[in-house]
């Protein structure tokens, strides 16, 4: 796993750090990561790094000397190097004259004339660039990126390579309000920061890369934690010798009705396709379910599907009486429970249903935001506090879905699953999700593990269902965009869980 510390956490690292290392070498550090991807960036795409161009986005403060002193390394390779100044009078001093003395040019992005325009020679520099360094606004800035910054932004045709953030990007959410930079390459010192791996920040921040600064050992414990392949291969269950369809984990499934099965189907594939093992569904769609899954053992009603070790529960249950009914027969069983769909609807309307709850007894809750809504109170600004603070209040795991999925346990464990593209995000695939989790649980792995892997592999189906199985999306070094792929059903993506699961346990197998 790989870890996301807050701003906060990360200045303050950088304070500590100062006490022993002076904050201009830490600076040139910095810079030199930045350098480095610049380099690399140019000899990927255009051949070499000598003779080429590189304009620099330059803002007040810290993150425009860091672009400073990365286009002074810069022209002591051979690369051309203009620095457009956003804000002359508060731009960073020794990183100016540094790069002054490296050779490398200096304009104004200001219109004598206008200064709510960009002067023709910042806009030429600019437009003739190779790469652009945005150097505007750090884990300081907030909002959208000034009128000014906004118009040389517009200017850009040529990759971006970020430090720290892509500007206009909240670093904390990860939202845009406005204008704001789209960047092939971050280039980040010491950890990820939220806006890597939330909202538009994860697609505006393109590939991310980490440089070791020497933060490191001040940095204290990640905010959250983004599981990888090789994480999520290494925790999957497999069957070993001794095991048999019981020793396995056996799950309940109570989900959809007798006009709507299709819920009743998809999550009970789910589990099927991600754990060995034993599936009952219990609920009206029994013939449809059998049908299709002549390995799963249906019933019509949960008092008569037998000893499970886990329950799925709310996909297409309806919200009245018979929807409320099944809920409580299941809570009743005292087992872990993945409660999602109508479930949360009637947690959400029916207060005595948390009372027929054992709070000792594991529940995971699986909301889209409108579903959150309904347990929040709103729509979540900070995905991850608002996912945190439900997770106590309910003494849950609360799964956010999304583009990048939040996951929160009672204890306030976060862990983050972001995804590069949208596969996902079609009808019914909530349901898979809801069987894959609630296999996982029927395991006995941990719950927040259970949906954090559960997250990962039915994230890279959908991409394999999409993509044909062709490799997994953006290369953090290149900045590479998504294969083509194609809009898919979530039969398609239930179809492609199991080489999602092969990929990660030979990820697993071939890294520590």
């Amino acid at each position: 796993m790989h870890g996301v510390w807050t701003p906060d956490q990360v200045r303050a690292a950088e304070q500590r750090l100062f006490r022993t290392v002076p904050e201009p070498t830490v600076m040139r550090r910095a810079a030199n990561g930045v350098a480095l991807w610049v380099r690399r960036l140019l000899a990927e795409r255009l051949g070499r790094v000598a003779g080429r161009h590189v304009a620099l986005l330059v803002g007040a403060g810290n993150n425009g000397g860091d672009a400073l002193w990365a286009g002074a390394l810069l022209r002591d390779r051979g690369v051309g190097v203009t620095a457009v100044l956003l804000a002359p009078e508060k731009t960073h001093p020794e990183g100016l004259r540094a790069l002054r003395a490296a050779g490398g040019r200096v304009v104004e992005a200001a219109d004598a004339a206008d200064d709510s325009g960009v002067a023709d020679v910042a806009a030429e520099a600019l437009r003739r660039a190779d790469v652009v360094v945005d150097g505007i606004v750090g884990l300081a800035g907030h909002g959208p990126l000034r009128s000014l910054a906004a118009a040389a932004v517009d200017r850009v045709s040529a990759p971006v390579v970020a430090v720290d953030l892509p500007s206009g990007v909240d670093p904390v959410s990860g939202a845009v309000d406005g204008p704001a930079v789209s960047a092939t390459l971050t280039v980040t010192f010491g950890g990820r920061k939220p806006c890597h791996v939330l909202g538009a920040g994860l697609v505006r921040s393109g590939g991310v890369v980490v440089v070791d600064i020497g933060l490191d050992p001040h940095l204290d414990e990640p905010d959250c934690s983004v599981p990888e392949a090789g994480d999520v291969g290494r925790a999957w269950p497999v069957p070993r010798p001794a095991d048999d369809k019981y020793s396995q984990g056996v799950l309940g499934v109570a989900a959809g009705s007798a006009n709507f099965p299709g819920a009743a189907m998809l999550a009970a594939g789910g589990a099927v396709h991600t754990a060995s093992g034993m599936v009952r569904y219990a609920g009206p769609a029994a013939d449809a379910v059998r049908q299709r899954w002549p390995e799963v053992v249906a019933v019509g009603s949960v008092g008569d599907a037998g000893r499970v070790q886990a329950w799925s529960v709310g996909p297409g249950i309806g919200t009245g009486a018979a929807g409320r009914e099944v809920l409580a027969a299941v809570l009743d069983d005292a087992k872990p429970v993945v409660a999602d769909a109508d479930a949360i609807t009637l947690f959400a309307n029916d207060e005595t249903l948390w009372d027929a709850r054992d709070p000792d007894v594991p529940l995971v809750l699986t909301p889209h935001e409108g579903e959150f809504a309904r347990l929040a109170g709103q729509r979540p600004a900070d995905r991850i506090a608002a996912v945190r603070e439900v997770a106590r209040r309910c003494s849950a795991v609360v799964l956010l879905k999304g583009n990048t999925t939040v996951i929160a346990d009672q204890d306030g464990r976060v862990l983050v699953n972001p995804c590069e593209h949208a596969w996902p995000a079609t009808a019914g695939s909530g349901d898979v999700l809801t069987g894959m989790i609630g296999k996982l649980l029927a395991t006995g792995m941990d719950p927040l593990w259970s949906c954090g892997s559960a997250a990962h592999v039915h994230a890279r189906a959908a991409e394999i269902a999409a993509t044909g199985g062709r490799a997994p999306s953006s290369s953090a070094e290149s900045g590479d965009v998504d294969p083509v792929g194609a809009p898919i059903g979530a039969s398609a993506l239930l179809d492609a869980v199991p080489a999602a699961v092969r990929e990660v346990r030979a990820v697993a197998a071939t890294t520590p």
